[in-house]
């Protein structure tokens, strides 16, 4: 399994991971994040030329799945992981969540965290499988405090929302 800093060609590829990746929530019956709508490529070409973009490749080179980051209270946090769904189940989730630990362990960064469904199988239990811990109210920074804010405002409700965090290497040394 292969997971390289994400090219610029493959941004429209991403667009499409992250469209078909809805449809389980879709089937879960979701469908407002199902309809959510992919980062748009001006987007997807920050996180790229910031270095903080990985794609997981087929054995071809094309990409099956992918991960943002970005830098948030001195923690990368994991803004966006998708699989396209005929690629999950196979150790990429896990494989981009290793190359986004790596990139902090290289930046001495202390944690990774994200922001995820509380309830949702491959959501809040599959990154507590990965090592991560939820975090409590009084553990939020005023980054997570602000991604609260900018979720709340898309709708999405802080009762089914969970931050979470995981300590890297660069947390001991």
């Amino acid at each position: 399994m292969t997971v390289r800093l994400a090219l610029p060609g493959d941004l429209p590829t991403l667009q499409s991971i992250e469209t078909a990746a809805g449809v389980l929530f879709r089937e879960i019956g979701m469908t407002d994040i199902a309809d959510h709508a992919p980062p748009p490529l001006h987007i997807l070409r920050a996180y790229q030329r910031a270095g903080r973009a990985w794609t997981a490749v087929d054995p071809v080179g094309e990409p099956v799945g992918f991960v943002l980051a970005k830098l948030v209270d001195g923690a990368a946090h994991v803004e966006q992981i998708s699989v396209h769904p005929t690629h999950q189940r196979q150790g990429h989730g896990r494989a981009l969540m290793d190359a986004v630990d790596q990139f902090a362990r290289d930046q001495q960064l202390p944690a990774l965290t994200l922001s995820t469904f509380r309830d949702v199988a491959w959501n809040a239990p599959y990154y507590a499988r990965l090592g991560f811990r939820e975090l409590g109210e009084d553990e939020l920074t005023p980054g997570l405090l602000a991604i609260r804010a900018e979720e709340s405002a898309l709708g999405l409700k802080p009762a089914e929302r969970v931050f979470m965090r995981r300590e890297t290497d660069a947390a001991t040394s």
